[in-house]
């Protein structure tokens, strides 16, 4: 593997952070869901009209991580009012490391968690909050083995189906 680098995303990205999203949701996600439901997921969350406006929120931060000129994964970070829930001025919320699958097991989650961990620093967070799908257990393994700790749950809604999501977080030093 040659080595990667995390770089910075912006609105130029948007066509990279839609393909990677795309595809690493429908990697993780497509054997556990009906495809009907993944289609309008994926048509809905990762469109151009979305995206563009996540892109452009000066409270959210994206990073894709690059192998050579290949994206492999990203990140999204989120802050004061574009957080999902939390809302919460102290806090920063991971809403998105996602890596392909080719990748897996090669520190490219650890690098943008790493990422993420260093954006809170810098913008003077107290701590690091995220939702996990229960059913993601090599996600929830990755959090717990960061020091992440669940606080509650929440309905995440996909199809018709309700699911339940971990929510978890890290208190910074």
């Amino acid at each position: 593997m040659s080595s990667i680098i995390i770089n910075k995303a912006g609105i130029q990205d948007l066509e990279t952070i839609q393909n990677i999203g795309r595809q690493t949701f429908a990697e993780t996600f497509a054997e556990s869901n009906s495809e009907e439901a993944m289609k309008t997921y994926l048509e809905e969350s990762f469109s151009t009209e979305k995206v563009s406006s996540e892109l452009n929120n000066p409270h959210s931060h994206f990073f894709i991580a690059w192998e050579e000129d290949i994206p492999v994964g990203y990140l999204k970070l989120n802050s004061g009012e574009a957080q999902t829930e939390l809302k919460d001025d102290t806090a920063l919320e991971i809403e998105r490391i996602y890596v392909k699958k080719s990748h897996h097991g090669q520190k490219v989650g650890q690098l943008l968690y790493d990422q993420a961990l260093e954006t809170a620093r810098n913008l003077n967070k107290s701590y690091l909050w995220l939702g996990v799908w229960e059913e993601n257990l090599r996600a929830l393994q990755f959090y717990r083995k960061n020091g992440f700790e669940e606080f509650g749950s929440h309905t995440f809604r996909l199809g018709d189906e309700d699911q339940t999501d971990l929510m978890m977080k890290k208190i910074l030093d």
